[in-house]
């Protein structure tokens, strides 16, 4: 599989919103509390447009095939930032992608000085879990900030 992996473009948003609303419906995560039901899913470029965040997409022979961003906590005031809306299209899955993703994206709140990484997510995103545990990713209690985002069950922490 050869991609390339880019900043997101506004002409990506509606791919993207279809990419992660699969996504979440095939896992069964499609409910109020997560990104489905946000307004945001169909404008997700507007939401990395400070200094402190960014968006990035894989791209192959023109398709999106998922994307990953990294951004500030809302509502806390400690220097964390959440690895957000890392979504992969089923077919991309298990190839090195999500994992290329998540590493600009730790590579880049590394250079924006943050000291600590938050994710959320689902229990049954077996693949996604295994791959944040690898990357040194661990377990917290509780969720940082106000994401909105209250249907997530597992909280994870990465220290830069």
């Amino acid at each position: 599989m050869s991609y390339t992996i880019r900043l997101i473009e506004d002409s990506d948003n509606p791919a993207l919103a279809e990419v992660i609303k699969k996504s979440l419906e095939d896992q069964g995560n499609n409910k109020p509390g997560t990104i489905y039901h946000d307004p945001q899913l169909y404008n997700m470029s507007s939401g990395y447009k400070t200094p402190d965040s960014i968006y990035y997409v894989a791209i192959e022979d023109g398709e999106l095939l998922g994307g990953c961003g990294i951004a500030r906590i809302p509502n806390q005031t400690e220097n964390y930032c959440e690895l957000q809306r890392m979504f992969l299209k089923k077919e991309a899955r298990g190839k090195g992608i999500g994992a290329a993703l998540m590493q600009k994206c730790l590579a880049f709140a590394k250079e924006a000085k943050y000291d600590l990484v938050y994710i959320e997510t689902f229990a049954n995103m077996l693949e996604a879990i295994k791959l944040y545990e690898r990357s040194g990713f661990e377990y917290i209690d509780h969720a940082i900030g106000s994401t909105g985002h209250f249907s997530c069950d597992k909280f994870l922490v990465k220290r830069l």
